[in-house]
């Protein structure tokens, strides 16, 4: 593996003792591409990328002939530009198929949307992959630790790392599908193994702190997947009458995702949704043995901060002791001082960045013509889905969430009916959540 930096002065780990070994990446987005050039600074002895196969992969296998199998990682932000950077590749794979069990790799990331895991592991045929003995998934869902061991050989201990989320924002350059462009980094992520004796987690916490990001580790990853923020926010923001207006529309929408009604979905029975999903996942993740997180906090504190004129320290600290109507004002007002960058600077107008002014992603058509969802609320949708059948699992009650589920499954076959099933792409007619769960089930009842 070649190595290129901008910064030939910082000291890396040697290469014999990279703690992840030879190191595949599943998935060749951005965050892959990302993610790899980080691991090569000394974390990873060897690196390879796997993609479906598809355009994608064809597009992308033939720009890194041209760039010599090097991917590139671009930051945003001065006090970022050391971990900028690129690596050569040792192999590209375009398909599951062309795996080579030479290839001798200890570590797999996985890159891709969390509802594509199940494939991810059956196409990889481990008997393929011998020498595996870390799985990481970047950006899990709840329940995606538990869904990968049900895949796994039973005869092999993986040791399978849950990250509460991706701990980048990251999309590819305009110019190249090589090239990834970070214009933020998480201040925080969680982190958890299937392993109680896990070798790779204290490496992974070690290669997340490197980033200048703080790793916590937990006991439990169904308490590490439950800290990502989109679990709570997503589905009560983009899964109701008006976001889901704009989202199904063919026209153009003049709406925005995080803005007050009219001009965006937040309303004061949004709120109320929220508050409710929070609590029932609360409930959930005790009857489970985790710990649920403080709403307030872990949006202020873990995701974007609001000035302490709108929301007091002692609002924030003590926000699950408060009474549900009061947190639900609180949550109204976080939002609302998020309508501007609150810690940016006005210009000549006195106007501050429109920080809410995030446009909704609408319906759009594959190369085919087909008819897709985007990933919001979709993902979201599947997430809770899982989610509920897992409470009911533990008989934990959980109406305001099933609300959520049935109106998505309402207004999705709607529009099906509207265009006519051979209109929409096949992913969106497929609904794999109860074999999930089943899954689920048979290692969590082993577990337990």
């Amino acid at each position: 593996m070649t190595r290129y930096t901008s910064d030939p002065n910082r000291v890396a780990l040697q290469a014999n003792t990279a703690p992840f070994g030879n190191t595949l990446l599943i998935g060749a987005g951005p965050a892959a591409i990302h993610t790899a050039v980080q691991l090569s600074r000394g974390w990873s002895s060897k690196l390879g990328l796997l993609n479906r196969e598809g355009p994608h992969a064809a597009q992308l296998l033939q720009e890194l002939i041209q760039s010599q199998q090097c991917v590139t990682s671009r930051m945003h932000g001065e006090h970022y530009q050391h971990l900028e950077g690129a690596v050569r590749l040792e192999h590209f794979y375009a398909g599951y198929q062309t795996i080579e069990v030479e290839g001798s790799w200890d570590t797999i990331v996985i890159c891709t949307p969390s509802d594509s895991y199940r494939d991810v592991i059956r196409q990889l045929q481990f008997e393929r992959l011998p020498f595996v003995h870390t799985i990481i998934l970047l950006s899990p869902s709840f329940g995606s630790n538990l869904l990968v061991n049900s895949e796994l050989p039973i005869n092999r201990s993986i040791d399978v790392i849950s990250l509460s989320t991706y701990f980048a924002a990251t999309k590819f350059d305009a110019a190249s599908m090589t090239t990834a462009y970070t214009k933020a980094m998480k201040k925080k992520v969680y982190a958890a193994s299937n392993q109680s004796n896990s070798w790779s987690i204290q490496p992974l916490q070690l290669f997340i702190t490197s980033l200048g990001i703080q790793c916590d580790v937990v006991s439990n990853p169904l308490e590490a997947e439950s800290r990502s923020i989109t679990m709570y926010v997503h589905p009560p923001l983009f899964i109701n009458e008006f976001s889901l207006d704009q989202i199904l529309r063919k026209e153009p929408s003049n709406k925005c995702m995080y803005k007050l009604y009219p001009e965006g979905p937040i309303t004061s029975q949004v709120i109320h949704v929220m508050a409710e999903l929070w609590r029932e996942i609360s409930r959930f993740l005790m009857s489970c043995g985790c710990e649920p997180i403080n709403l307030l906090q872990f949006m202020n504190d873990d995701n974007y901060p609001v000035r302490e004129e709108s929301l007091s320290r002692y609002e924030i600290e003590h926000f699950v002791e408060l009474e549900p109507v009061h947190q639900e004002y609180l949550l109204y007002i976080r939002y609302s001082s998020l309508l501007i960058d609150p810690f940016s600077s006005s210009d000549e107008q006195g106007k501050y960045f429109d920080f809410s002014a995030v446009p909704y992603k609408q319906i759009y058509q594959d190369e085919r013509g087909r008819w897709m969802i985007p990933r919001i609320p979709l993902e979201d949708y599947k997430r809770l889905k899982a989610l509920y059948g897992m409470a009911e699992f533990m008989k934990v009650q959980m109406p305001q969430t099933l609300q959520l589920i049935q109106l998505f499954e309402q207004r999705l076959q709607q529009f099906i009916a509207e265009q006519g099933a051979s209109a929409i792409h096949p992913e969106m007619l497929i609904d794999s959540t109860i074999e999930d769960i089943d899954a689920i089930f048979s290692v969590w009842e082993c577990a337990t």
